[in-house]
Formats: structure tokens, C-alpha cells, sequence
């Protein structure tokens, strides 16, 4: 004899709140939404995700480009903006063979982010291993962090 947990009344709210749990999803992506909710929605279109840190020198932001060759890869820096365009390549389609599900992305990308303080766009190194794009770049002197020592008196 199997007994439920949950008490027959709040079965029906349990389920009443499922289902608008689920309208809410619904509506939520589908509207004219702005990059992050649309990105991957649609065939064709993905966007990399991004790793953004600080140290007291300088900003370092890592992106996710796998299968992508670092010479299709463009990164401009402007004040505190930093922008990262590309292409990921679709790859040929053999013949004979048939597909049951296709899921990696492909297309044209442009991603901007705001850093947290400028930085010198003279002083960026980027490098590119494993699939993962890696930006150092180093704060504007103005930005530095300057240690305040504090006298006691």
C-alpha cells in the first residue's frame, strides 16, 4: 500500500502552481528579449560565455571559443568597454550520413562588456589555449589601486 506525501488539497495547488511556473518560462522567452535570454535560441546564433576578474594591475577576461581559430577572433578595447567578434564555422555535412540531433552552434558572434575600471589599450596581451581566450589587460595608472597607508596616533 503506497501512501502520497503530499495531502490531496495541496495536490491541486502544487500542480495549479506548476503549470503558471510554466506559462511564466514561456513568456519569459518569448519576447523581444536582449542577449543573455535569446542567445542559442535561435539556429544559428550563440554567444561565448565570459569570465571577468580583477587584480590590483590588472583585468583579465576569459571566453569560451571552442573549435575556433584564433585568427578569425577580433578583440578591440575602448575606456572600460571590451569587445570580442568572431565566427565559428559550421562544419560540412557528409553525405550518407544522417543526422538525429544537432546542438553544437555556429555563426557570427559579437560580445561587449563593460570592465570594471579602464584600462590601457596599449598594455593587452591575449592568448588563445584549449578553446579558451584569455585577455590581460592592465589598468590605466589612474585606475591602479594605490594602498592608503593608515597613521595611528
Amino acid at each position: 500500500m503506497q501512501r502520497d506525501l503530499i495531502p490531496w488539497g495541496e495536490k491541486r495547488q502544487l500542480s495549479r502552481f506548476r503549470r503558471e511556473m510554466d506559462r511564466l518560462f514561456e513568456r519569459f522567452f518569448e519576447g523581444d528579449w536582449p542577449w543573455p535570454f535569446r542567445a542559442g535560441m535561435e539556429e544559428g546564433t550563440w554567444v561565448p560565455s565570459l569570465d571577468v576578474s580583477e587584480t590590483g594591475k590588472e583585468v583579465v577576461v576569459k571566453a569560451e571559443l571552442p573549435g575556433m581559430d584564433p585568427k578569425e577572433i577580433d578583440i578591440s578595447v575602448r575606456g572600460d568597454m571590451l569587445t570580442i567578434r568572431g565566427e565559428r564555422k559550421k562544419e560540412e555535412e557528409k553525405k550518407g550520413e544522417n543526422y538525429h540531433r544537432i546542438e553544437r552552434s555556429h555563426g557570427t558572434f559579437s560580445r561587449s562588456v563593460r570592465l570594471p575600471t579602464e584600462v590601457d589599450p596599449d598594455k593587452v596581451n591575449a592568448t588563445y589555449k584549449d578553446g579558451v581566450l584569455k585577455i590581460e589587460m592592465a589598468k590605466t595608472k589612474a585606475a591602479a589601486a594605490k594602498k592608503i597607508d593608515i597613521k595611528t596616533g
